[in-house]
């Protein structure tokens, strides 16, 4: 049996080990891995941009397990669940969370130095600030306006797992508090994610009951993708597919809720050109959640195999590996990840990870005991 602990593990160790995988080649095609890589299979890979001038890749480094936003938002997530030890919403959002990604200086292994988290993040991350500080939104309006994308989804997890074995909990949760943050099908994605990770916490599911999970909240366009893309995984995978004939088949079937394909760059071109790109939507989906779970599907949730295609094929990879990642390490714990990757990632990253994992291990087993008092209280009204 895999205990509650080693789940929480499982979480936090994948998030930085699909972040730091698929970092070295986040916005790549799968074409452009296949040509430059062959194919991503270690945390020792060079990054894309490394050799290119400062001016380029804005003096970052990446490789050898180096992480990025996804994991440094996952951290500062937990972090204000440490310290409030209850449920959060978009109120929280726009307080603790804002303090640990504006505020509060951290270690960011992309520059090799302490800074804010806020220096390191995109513009859609960036807009927390600008709503909740700058314009002192309304916290559960801050969501409104903001570039959709997937960037609540990446760093919800711990969502799920304050909600262990509650995934509708999680779901309404991740709702609740990433409404501060995003809006449509991005926040929607939040909402699915921690649901999925809730599920995962229950002995003996299955990548089928995720799926399910998936499907029984998802609304939208956000449901339809994955309902598409998992049963195109099925049919794949009891087909034995080349890797070729999988992402063909998956980036046709994800180009109808996400129809920017390749061309994720933003470039002086395309200023002022009109387009559905990152608006909001009841059609659309973010393509990483969908694309996660169905490697899942495809790879019949194999652990390793499952993050390592979905890095490969393209595009938002680092995302990508994050999702299929919390998943999975949520199901199997943290023995299925490999003891010499928990050690680059550590080092490299200079984050105790497991502590990390542990301390707030204990965070959410408080949580979740005070949600089963409460419903032992509502027992006594029927």
């Amino acid at each position: 049996m895999v205990t509650f602990k080693e789940r929480v593990r499982g979480v936090v160790l994948s998030t930085a080990l699909g972040d730091a995988m698929g970092a070295p080649v986040e916005k790549l095609s799968y074409e452009e891995i296949k040509k430059m890589y062959k194919r991503v299979e270690s945390l020792r890979t060079k990054w894309y941009k490394e050799d290119y001038p400062a001016d380029v890749n804005l003096g970052r480094k990446r490789g050898d397990g180096t992480v990025t936003d996804d994991t440094l938002m996952t951290i500062a997530l937990i972090n204000v669940y440490n310290k409030e030890k209850r449920h959060l919403d978009a109120y929280d959002m726009g307080n603790e969370y804002v303090k640990e990604i504006a505020f509060r200086k951290t270690y960011i292994p992309e520059f090799g130095r302490e800074a804010l988290i806020i220096d390191r993040l995109f513009y859609p991350e960036k807009y927390i600030f600008m709503r909740h500080v700058l314009a002192n939104c309304e916290p559960r309006e801050g969501g409104i306006g903001n570039m959709i994308n997937c960037g609540a989804a990446m760093y919800i997890a711990p969502v799920g797992i304050v909600n262990a074995g509650n995934p509708k909990a999680a779901y309404d949760e991740a709702i609740l508090f990433a409404m501060g943050h995003q809006s449509s099908y991005g926040l929607e994605a939040a909402g699915v994610l921690a649901a999925c990770v809730a599920k995962a916490f229950e002995e003996n599911v299955t990548v089928d009951d995720i799926v399910e999970t998936a499907l029984y909240f998802a609304k939208d366009g956000t449901k339809n993708a994955i309902r598409d893309l998992t049963e195109a995984a099925k049919k794949l995978r009891s087909e034995k597919a080349e890797m070729d004939t999988v992402i063909v088949t998956f980036q046709r079937v994800i180009e109808k809720y996400s129809p920017m394909k390749d061309d994720v760059h933003r470039k002086i071109e395309k200023v002022g050109i009109p387009s559905n790109h990152y608006t909001p939507s009841r059609l659309f989906s973010i393509e990483e959640l969908p694309m996660a779970l169905a490697f899942m599907v495809l790879n019949d949730g194999d652990y390793y195999s499952s993050i390592l295609d979905g890095i490969n094929s393209g595009r938002d990879t680092d995302s990508i590996g994050v999702m299929a990642g919390v998943i999975l390490g949520a199901m199997y714990g943290d023995s299925v990840i490999r003891s010499e990757d928990v050690d680059l990632l550590q080092a490299t990253n200079q984050m105790n990870l497991i502590e990390a994992a542990d301390q707030f291990s204990a965070t959410a087993r408080l949580i979740i005991e005070q949600d089963l008092q409460l419903n032992d209280k509502r027992k006594n009204i029927l």
